[in-house]
């Protein structure tokens, strides 16, 4: 059984060490706040911090520092639920005073669950910015409008999404650009970053990650590469707990928790390789092609105009030798590999020898090309 005797002592003289005498002691209008973690760490212990109500926070710290002394830039330590965690004056008026029952107590969110907020992605890309793909962007449409009052649809509103295709098709920049359209959150999750080091730990985060959407919705789930944890039941003896994560993505895409104006949309190259009953949830599957001709030549265009150096390039000869390449391969591959090269031997213009070079190097063959160099 814990001992705590000790550790109350400990407590109790911190306390009365910050206690301002009682002769003519000044009361604090108000005190700002910040989490700042414990002063130490160790393997179980969880240093995020969630405050779900401030009105009640204020009134649970008043009460646990009425009477202690605050000044800028010192530290008040929790010593009823989390002990020992840490809380920083950013703000004291007046400066030496004494907490009371009439203080107002502040704190400052925008940097508590840090780590949490990292998966929201937001960017200024839009959905003209995705060259091709007009299925997908004519099926997406049901999804934006579904975003931009979800009211409406009621139990007609889309859920689960999978998007299915090729590496570099613009399955992510597509998503990103519907999120920034209609203005949602976008929760940007790799797979694999779900994966837990514990019992338990994976199918924790993907219930914090459909909570988290859910409080802050109407808003996406983005989960890349889908088929790195829920793998078909054939694969599964290849990772013990894939059972685990499949059985807790199926609860949260079932909606047994309620997630509201949430809409989950997966991404995987391989979908043969899901789980069938993780792809039976998806009410909609959505094709992502490689670039025609007339998209390639647009990807060129685009791309080549934000290039940092003057190029001397035949469009209509990189259209032919990019046949069944995606966007990314021939931004990555091509473009941004001949760039590189001219760069390297200092050179002002971006020509045709970059790209021969950029050719060779990425393995791309180039035989179906007449006079490719001429």
């Amino acid at each position: 059984m814990k001992n705590n005797s000790k550790k109350s002592e400990l407590k109790n003289q911190s306390q009365k060490t910050t206690i301002i005498p009682k002769d003519n002691p000044t009361n604090a209008d108000c005190v700002i706040l910040k989490p700042a973690g414990y002063p130490f760490d160790f393997e179980l212990m969880e240093s995020n911090l969630e405050i779900t109500d401030k009105a009640l926070f204020e009134q649970y710290a008043r009460d646990q520092w009425l009477g202690m002394e605050v000044n800028l830039n010192t530290y008040l330590f929790d010593q009823k639920i989390i002990p020992d965690y840490a809380f920083q004056v950013i703000s004291v008026e007046p400066e030496n005073s004494i907490i009371s029952e009439k203080t107002k107590i502040k704190i400052i969110i925008d940097d508590i669950n840090k780590n949490k907020e990292d998966s929201v992605s937001k960017s200024n890309i839009k959905l003209s910015d995705v060259v091709g793909q007009v299925n997908a962007k004519n099926k997406i449409k049901v999804i934006e409008k579904y975003l931009v009052d979800p009211k409406k649809f009621g139990q007609w509103a889309p859920k689960n999404i999978l998007f299915y295709g090729h590496p570099g098709t613009g399955k992510t920049m597509l998503v990103k650009g519907l999120a920034n359209e209609v203005d949602v959150d976008l929760h940007l999750i790799k797979a694999t970053s779900l994966i837990g080091e514990h019992v338990g730990d994976a199918a924790s985060k993907i219930h914090d990650l459909f909570e988290k959407a859910s409080k802050n919705s109407p808003s996406i789930i983005f989960i890349d590469e889908i088929d790195a944890i829920a793998l078909h039941r054939s694969f599964q003896s290849l990772r013990g707990d894939v059972s685990e994560i499949v059985n807790a993505l199926l609860t949260e895409m079932d909606g047994i928790d309620e997630n509201e104006s949430v809409i989950t949309i997966c991404a995987t190259n391989n979908p043969s390789f899901l789980d069938n009953a993780v792809r039976s949830r998806f009410e909609e599957e959505i094709e992502f092609v490689l670039p025609n001709e007339e998209e390639r030549y647009e990807i060129f265009e685009r791309n080549i105009e934000t290039m940092p150096l003057d190029c001397d390039l035949d469009i209509e000869k990189l259209v032919k030798v990019s046949k069944n390449m995606s966007g990314r391969d021939i931004k990555e591959k091509i473009l941004k590999t001949a760039l590189h090269h001219a760069i390297a031997r200092d050179k002002n213009i971006v020509d045709m020898a970059d790209i021969d070079y950029a050719l060779n190097a990425s393995k791309i063959k180039i035989n179906s090309v007449k006079g490719m160099f001429e």
